[in-house]
């Protein structure tokens, strides 16, 4: 949405700077922002959504179009509703990959469904505080700071949804900025780690000329020392661009020589390419995912890429200027990248004639040059509260109950720098931070650690920039899960002012219990989930296996038969219905390859059954996931658990999985 246009919206705001009173005030416009913001408004208080620039939704439309899931298990209530809007847009129950355009329309969609409130192009300038009690915060104009028209709002309750944490930190909340030492935390991937990801082979030199380091180090690389694993800095993960182009001639502009080009931050690209003569695609060079269109989510790959490591290390705690210069910094180098990969004859003939077939797509950020106007913040600041995510809950040694959401990514880092190491007497360039340490099912995430330590702060929620160690970070820092806690995070701001308490004192098991019965915040009947694990929910005939994976189930596990058939065996599904009415059915499938090429199930309302087949290509599997659900159509059911969809193995020639069932109410 335009600036202009919600100006229109906002007349108090845009004829004066006297102070506005909201009861909830979210800071920053992210996609947690906006699910933050519909939430607390739809509970009833009065709500002001604040975005420092002029888009919704961060990176969610800044370009990160091959959504990271982890397990679909994890994206719940507003979340799971976007994605299944982003799916009927393209035709689909739900879809995880999209174009920028869509998935911002999307959050205009959600910010004029619920009557939010939005004052764009404004910043943080200070808060004010009385005790632990944020009383106010004033604002300045982004494009054109000026005392003299600054904004003070006054709210009940603040949540800071920001990627830098600026709102938290200028309420005096403790934070964290880098990477722990693993004994802080007892950890063992935190902190300083030298390990092969997107990494560099050995032997390439890091000088200038070869073999002489009197001639000083190549761009891009560290003259900091090798410090042991494990060992605690500052250092936040490499930022980046998650680009979008298109192969579309009609609707493409060309990539052009961006202004200040230098083609030297690229030598050491080129030493990479000579060690790896064989690479001739610039599939190897990034993860070039394609979107729908003919467009791309392109993202970081190899030894050097899109992230440009090392650039952002001040970036968490720098002032605005400051910021803006390493942002624009990000983008001259990737542009430049870009560029380089297409025109510098040193560049193989393969790579360049490849990347000539690509251009920023006329229809993309329209008003920002074609180009997104979000950088990847990986990680900034992180609130140190009274619960800090780590290693033992992405694991599940340690599993908490105040949970408001789950997570269920790898514990992924990017790297933090690229220095020298010597190896067998000789000296090369290494990246160093990388890590990416998966395989375990969703886990949740404590609602105290989205929550201050109550001698600092009492009325402020913090979502994204959340109390976690930098290892746990890398797992719960992706989109779906910002918005699963941006939901929690504005129906817990709106409980706090209905009881009159601190945020640390409501009433957590009302909390969860309002976010799984209310999951989409406007009162409308809840789709009904059947897992393999659903207690009292499943029936079985026959001897099955249960899988427990963590990646490619629905959850922490599936069902799975491979007799072909032999003796009969059934997994019968059965949902409790609070609200009799018509369900649309979903099964959930794996892709496997050694999987049954049909499956057969029986769907029924108490009364009368139907038989459904599904064929393995009617499992259409895209994105970041290994599984699907499949439509089985439509049934009445009746109050309690008379219904039930049945899998069987009837005629399977492979595998045949009974993962989970789905019954989403048929709107009327």
């Amino acid at each position: 949405m335009k600036y202009l246009l919600w100006l229109a919206l906002l007349p108090a705001f845009a004829q004066t700077p006297s102070p506005v009173s909201v009861d909830v005030c979210v800071y920053g416009g992210t996609s947690a922002g906006v699910m933050a913001a519909y939430t607390a408004k739809k509970a009833g208080k009065s709500v002001l959504l604040i975005e420092p620039g002029k888009h919704l939704g961060g990176l969610t439309t800044g370009g990160l179009g091959y959504t990271d899931i982890g397990n679909k298990y994890a994206v719940t209530g507003l979340a799971r509703d976007y994605y299944r809007r982003i799916g009927q847009h393209y035709g689909k129950f739900e879809q995880w990959i999209f174009e920028p355009h869509v998935a911002e329309n999307l959050f205009g969609e959600y910010i004029k469904r619920g009557q939010v409130t939005v004052l764009y192009n404004h910043r943080l300038v200070s808060a004010s505080k009385v005790g632990t009690t944020i009383q106010s915060i004033t604002l300045e104009q982004s494009d054109q700071p000026n005392a003299a028209t600054n904004r003070v709002i006054r709210a009940r309750q603040f949540i800071d949804c920001t990627y830098e944490g600026d709102l938290m930190a200028k309420a005096g909340v403790s934070f964290m900025v880098g990477r722990e030492a693993n004994s802080v935390y007892d950890e063992t991937i935190n902190g300083f780690q030298l390990m092969n990801g997107h990494q560099f082979p050995d032997g390439i030199d890091p000088y200038k000329i070869p073999g002489n380091p009197d001639s000083g180090l190549l761009w891009g690389i560290s003259a900091a020392r090798l410090a042991p694993n494990g060992t605690g800095d500052n250092l936040p993960q490499a930022y980046n661009y998650r680009i979008c182009l298109t192969d579309d001639p009609a609707n493409s502009i060309p990539i052009t020589r961006p202004a200040g080009y230098d083609s030297t931050r690229y030598d050491l690209l080129l030493r990479l390419m000579a060690a790896q003569p064989s690479q001739r695609k610039l599939g190897n060079y990034f993860i070039w995912s394609r979107m729908p269109n003919r467009k791309t989510d392109i993202n970081n790959r190899n030894g050097f890429s899109t992230d440009m490591i090392g650039a952002n290390a001040r970036y968490p705690e720098a002032g605005y200027a400051e910021r803006t210069a390493i942002i624009a910094n990000h983008e001259q180098y990737t542009k430049g990248l870009l560029y380089f990969f297409g025109h510098d004859t040193r560049v193989p003939a393969e790579l360049r004639q490849e990347m000539l077939a690509w251009g920023y797509p006329k229809d993309e950020y329209t008003d920002t040059g074609n180009w997104s106007p979000q950088l990847y913040i990986r990680e900034a600041r992180r609130m140190i509260g009274d619960y800090v995510m780590t290693q033992r809950n992405c694991e599940g040694r340690e599993r908490v109950q105040d949970a408001v959401g789950m997570a269920a990514y790898t514990m992924d880092s990017h790297n933090c720098q690229r220095i020298v190491v010597e190896k067998n007497g000789v000296k090369m360039v290494k990246n160093e931070g990388n890590v990416e340490v998966g395989g375990f099912p969703p886990y949740p995430i404590a609602y105290r650690s989205l929550t201050p330590k109550p001698t600092e702060c009492t009325n402020l929620l913090v979502p994204v920039c959340l109390s976690a160690s930098h290892i746990a970070y890398g797992s719960i820092r992706m989109e779906p899960v910002f918005m699963v806690l941006g939901q929690s995070a504005g129906l817990a701001a709106a409980m706090a002012i209905d009881a009159g308490v601190p945020v640390q004192r409501i009433d957590i098991t009302k909390l969860q219990s309002q976010l799984k019965t209310n999951p989409l915040a406007d009162g409308s009947t809840a789709e009904i989930l059947v897992d393999d694990a659903s207690e009292g929910s499943i029936d079985r005939v026959g001897n099955w296996s249960q899988i427990n994976k963590g990646k490619g189930s629905y959850g922490p596990s599936w069902l799975a038969d491979s007799s072909q058939g032999q003796t009969p065996k059934v997994v019968r599904f059965r949902p409790r219905v609070l609200k009799p009415g018509p369900y649309s059915v979903y099964a959930y499938f794996p892709k496997l390859d050694n999987g049954s090429r049909r499956t057969t199930l029986t769907i029924s309302d108490g009364k009368k059954d139907r038989e459904v087949v599904v064929n393995e290509a009617d499992i259409r599997v895209e994105g970041q996931t290994s599984g699907e659900w499949v439509s089985l159509g439509n049934v009445t059911l009746p109050t309690g658990q008379k219904g039930y969809v049945a899998v069987s193995n009837k005629n399977a020639d492979g595998i045949v999985v009974a993962d989970a069932v789905l019954f989403v109410p048929v709107k009327q």
